[in-house]
């Protein structure tokens, strides 16, 4: 069974939850190890796709935000909701990924924005084994690491793996929840967005702009530099130390997505009482 480190500071914090490409390099052939491509354009929902089968790391699987890491979109629920347990899991153990043992290993080309989702998603089935890519694919193309087209072999109704959901049902909380407690003195509701979708001054996607009354604004994109590479952790940690002793710590964004890169960043500020709002604005206003 695999053992992983990462960078010389995240191991001195302790923490689990990033990988670098060298340490990915070398575990490539790894069986415990299961790679996930989880590229995605809001703007264009086939081009993730299509760039995967173009050129991938090797080994990876893909997973698609709309059809595998969401469901349906219904009248509420936000532009993502939560995908089917049941499905998701069969999907997982269909690729190889066996409950607890397997480290799942997260990428993208967003900055974390969809590879979070994935990691956020394993958490809350009890897999605590997953990792994103510090860099994401930019930062493995530019240590000069190979990519490839061809896609691991899946056999046709034939699970690779055992998974076997532990649901973390603390992890998650939703618009009624958000209602009952948001203003209560010990709870931080923090809106994941840009500070200009935040303040209403834009809203490129949803139908109203704004936010949720009481939120205050910590975006997503701060976890990272411009190039998808990690902050320190000493700067994360100073990022959330204004609310870092709230009881929660309720998250959300858009729909539920960038919202992980947050919970992800708390995470590794070592604080642990995040929560994701899963339907976020577009489930908010849509009542």
């Amino acid at each position: 069974m695999c053992s992983f480190v990462i960078n010389a500071e995240i191991i001195m914090n302790n923490h689990k939850f990033v990988v670098s490409p060298q340490w990915l390099f070398a575990h490539l052939e790894d069986p415990d190890v299961v790679i996930v491509d989880c590229r995605f354009s809001l703007a264009d929902p086939q081009l993730g796709k299509q760039q995967y089968q173009t050129s991938h790391i090797p080994g990876a699987y893909y997973l698609d935000l709309n059809q595998d890491l969401s469901s349906p979109v219904q009248e509420h629920g936000g532009r993502h909701p939560l995908p089917d347990i049941d499905i998701l899991t069969a999907k997982l153990a269909g690729i190889g990924v066996n409950f607890s043992e397997t480290l799942v290993v997260a990428y993208d080309d967003s900055r974390f924005a969809f590879a979070s989702r994935l990691w956020w998603l394993l958490r809350y089935l009890g897999h605590e084994k997953v990792a994103v890519l510090d860099g994401g694919l930019k930062g493995w193309e530019n240590g000069g690491y190979p990519m490839t087209e061809i896609t691991p072999l899946k056999k046709s109704g034939i699970l690779l793996g055992k998974f076997t959901a532990n649901l973390q049902p603390q992890l998650l909380v939703n618009i009624e929840d958000v209602k009952a407690r948001k203003d209560s003195p010990d709870v931080v509701l923090v809106d994941s967005r840009e500070s200009d979708r935040y303040r209403g001054e834009r809203e490129p996607i949803d139908k109203i702009a704004g936010h949720i009354p009481g939120a205050v604004n910590y975006p997503w994109q701060e976890l990272t530099d411009n190039s998808g590479v990690l902050i320190p952790l000493s700067v994360q940690s100073q990022r959330w130390s204004n609310i870092k002793s709230a009881k929660e710590i309720l998250v959300y964004c858009g729909s539920g997505v960038t919202a992980c890169v947050n919970l992800l960043s708390l995470e590794l500020a070592g604080i642990n009482t995040g929560k994701l709002y899963a339907g976020s604005w577009s489930d908010w206003i849509s009542y």
